[in-house]
């Protein structure tokens, strides 16, 4: 089975769908799996035409996981996977089957440890580049204006880049063993603004200080004091819980829940105050919906609803 894509073709391979030529990703509904194929069907992103599977997207049930695949680097940012990463979050985007979204790091060590090193000197600029700069775009901007509710899933390293990335999901929870922080400045690099911001925006201006001019690692009941994770949970309940949440999401009414994430991106310090009446205009599609006659309707009956995003 082969998926026509702008760049290429997505060329069946067993249980996965590896893109051929291309470095974004497209995911479509209505993809006939033969007899006997997992439903689980894994998109691997190889970015570059490299080789390499740096990002892997699983989608199930309306809930996509994308990890970053470099265990043996501790998932450090690499240059393929910055240039990956808006194809496929431009896909899920669009994929109407995806309603909420996890991001997480292969291999249980790292959920992204920042930066790849061994890259610093011919990218270091790209780390630490004013906001116009499109290489600290390509990590920031594709997060801020995805529409979908994206949950964090992190274990062990979530350091610089990755805290950046960490920074953009909506809800974050770790692991017991996770460490944070921002090790710029004892590199001698800088941190976007975008990640300052929204920094700040999260745990205050005393504590992005504390953990941008110090360069030091937190401890995740640190982490959870400062509210830079939403829960802590043990390893070994990670996924359980974390899945757990998406999917109490992803059964609830879309259209409400990109309302709801939208009027709290509005609510962010030097979020422009003029949206052109887009708030009114989303709380109005869900009280006009099928999803609000349905919610209703199962409320009455005594039902779980049967949400369809329309």
């Amino acid at each position: 089975m082969v998926l026509s894509t702008p760049r290429g073709s997505i060329a069946e391979s067993g249980d996965h769908l590896r893109p051929t030529g291309c470095a974004r990703s497209r995911l479509r509904d209505g993809v006939e799996l033969r007899s006997g194929q997992r439903s689980d069907t894994i998109l691997v992103v190889s970015a570059l035409d490299s080789g390499t599977e740096q990002i892997l997207v699983d989608v199930d049930g309306g809930i996509a996981i994308v990890t970053f695949n470099r265990p043996g680097k501790r998932n450090a940012l690499s240059r393929e996977m910055r240039e990956a990463l808006p194809g496929v979050l431009e896909s899920l985007q669009g994929d109407t089957r995806v309603r909420a979204v996890v991001v997480t790091g292969a291999g249980g060590r790292a959920f992204m440890s920042g930066a790849d090193i061994s890259e610093l000197a011919e990218v270091g600029a790209a780390l630490a580049p004013p906001p116009s700069d499109a290489s600290s775009r390509v990590v920031i901007d594709p997060w801020a204006s995805f529409e979908k509710p994206v949950l964090a899933m992190i274990q062990g390293y979530c350091l610089g880049a990755g805290l950046l990335i960490a920074l953009a999901a909506d809800i974050r929870i770790a692991s017991e063993d996770s460490q944070f922080g921002i090790p710029a400045a004892r590199l001698g690099a800088g941190y976007p603004f975008g990640g300052v911001d929204r920094l700040v925006s999260v745990v205050g201006p005393a504590h992005a200080a504390d953990i941008l001019f110090s360069g030091r690692r937190l401890r995740a009941d640190e982490a959870l004091r400062m509210g830079l994770v939403n829960r802590l949970v043990p390893a070994d309940d990670l996924r359980s819980v974390t899945l757990e949440q998406a999917r109490a999401i992803a059964d609830n009414a879309p259209l409400s829940v990109a309302a709801a994430k939208y009027a709290i991106s509005r609510t962010r310090p030097g979020a422009d105050p003029s949206d052109d009446g887009r708030m009114d205009r989303m709380v109005g599609a869900c009280f006009a919906s099928d999803d609000f006659k349905e919610g209703t309707a199962a409320f009455g009956e005594k039902r779980p609803p049967r949400f369809t995003g329309r």
